[in-house]
């Protein structure tokens, strides 16, 4: 069902299956819908925080000078919007105490 090491879409539709009872299209359908849902406000400029889990967080950074490390010449870095995730204290403690 999984590949090693990676959580997918269907492993994640597949788990709402057996918990939840739905049908195998339905948990997909469910699992986009949340997907999108949270797309779509990170889109609009929106945080994303899920309780217990961790928050994205758009950050807007200036422009600014970086060094090419090959050659050592100065390049201005353009202004750009990042996505960063912080996870929460609870994850945070579930992985240290492995699970």
């Amino acid at each position: 069902m999984r590949s090693v090491g990676t959580l997918t879409r269907a492993d994640l539709a597949e788990k709402i299956n057996r918990k939840v009872g739905f049908s195998r299209s339905e948990s997909l359908a469910m699992v986009e819908a949340i997907l999108d849902h949270m797309c779509g406000a990170l889109a609009k400029g929106d945080n994303v925080k899920i309780s217990g889990f961790g928050s994205f967080v758009l950050r807007d950074k200036n422009e600014r000078i970086g060094r090419n490390p090959k050659t050592g010449v100065e390049v201005p870095i353009t202004p750009r919007r990042v996505l960063t995730f912080r996870a929460s204290q609870l994850l945070k403690q579930r992985i240290v105490d492995g699970g």
